[in-house]
């Protein structure tokens, strides 16, 4: 029965805490020949969520693909989560999904029942997207996956991208930070029940919310926070964007438990690779240590970080609080003079 399999057992990472690291990645594309297209909007160049390809002058088609070991042992959760995840690209560029495609990998003697939960779960995400799964590719694999291939579409004058943030913008996020601590602890069983399925609850949430909000107002630049930690995916914003970036430590929403469980030194293998490839990009003050491995804790399914023009920042942050109760107003954008590209206050 699924209910016995211990899915997070079967592999040796954790959700988007298996991805490769940001500087690790980097060197794997350097030199690679990249072709040109006038109607490519975006590429890989910007380190940005999903490409985006002009069809028209009021059309873009939006792409992301994302997939990741087991993030829970229940195959349902674990579908509702990867789903959610591959799902967040398209938010994070302005995007609306439309269609998407199931990638799994699978032991060959996974129960049949747990996979059909699996992809009930996932189904049932996109699903509440309003998209559609019109079919996917499958393998045999002793470490099981899964994720999603998303198709979405963007009118191109309203597209968002990671490298748009100006000084002088309000910075939002809309998830709580800790979630690859607890589900660490999870796999050690150190983590409080009722703090997992908080994580679990948070991570299986669409950003389609703050999606709908936030392209409502001037927003300049936008992305989704995930196995890069929020310090990872907050440098590649500043140096895509060419800004510095002040964060306020007390605007942070930390889950408790988190940080009770980083203070006692367990945290995620990513965490250290995330810290490696931003910490000389950071000013972290007088930030306590434990604070700081949250910041850099890689996070599966994260919420948006948006930065949005100073003058809509109220009236956005009124709208998100009834909508997205998890909404945070963490900092703002300011001119990059050199030296550190994050500031902690």
């Amino acid at each position: 029965m699924e209910e016995n399999i211990k899915w997070t057992k079967l592999a040796r990472c954790a959700g988007c805490g298996a991805k490769v690291g940001a500087g690790i990645l980097a060197q794997l594309l350097d030199g690679i020949e990249v072709h040109r297209d006038p109607d490519l909007l975006v590429g890989f160049d910007k380190s940005d969520d999903a490409s985006v390809f002009r069809l028209s002058d009021e059309l873009a088609l939006v792409q992301t693909v994302d997939f990741f070991p087991p993030i829970a042992d229940d195959p349902f959760l674990f579908g509702q989560i990867a789903a959610a995840n591959a799902l967040s690209d398209i938010y994070a560029m302005g995007g609306e999904p439309k269609l998407a495609l199931n990638l799994l990998c699978i032991p060959e003697k996974m129960p049949q029942s747990a996979v059909h939960a699996l992809l009930r779960g996932g189904y049932g995400k996109v699903y509440e997207a309003g998209a559609l799964i019109t079919g996917g590719h499958s393998i045999l694999d002793e470490e099981p996956k899964y994720g999603l291939s998303v198709t979405g579409f963007v009118h191109p004058e309203r597209l968002l991208t990671n490298a748009g943030a100006r000084p002088g913008d309000i910075l939002f996020l809309t998830k709580p930070l800790g979630t690859g601590v607890l589900t660490t602890a999870a796999k050690v069983e150190l983590c409080p029940p009722a703090a997992l399925a908080q994580a679990y609850r948070l991570m299986a949430t669409l950003n389609k919310a703050a999606r709908d909000i936030m392209v409502r107002y001037r927003v300049h630049a936008c992305t989704d926070v995930t196995g890069f930690g929020l310090l990872g995916h907050a440098v590649e914003m500043a140096q895509a964007s060419g800004v510095a970036l002040t964060l306020d430590i007390k605007g942070f929403d930390l889950l408790p438990e988190a940080l009770a469980l980083a203070r006692t030194g367990i945290l995620p293998e990513g965490m250290y690779r995330n810290r490696t490839f931003a910490q000389p990009f950071v000013d972290a003050g007088q930030t306590e240590l434990a604070v700081q491995d949250l910041l850099y804790d890689p996070q599966t399914s994260g919420g948006l970080l948006i930065a949005v023009d100073p003058a809509d920042a109220d009236a956005l942050w009124d709208e998100l609080r009834p909508s997205v109760p998890s909404a945070q107003r963490i900092g703002k954008a300011a001119d990059y003079t050199g030296g550190a590209r994050i500031i902690l206050r």
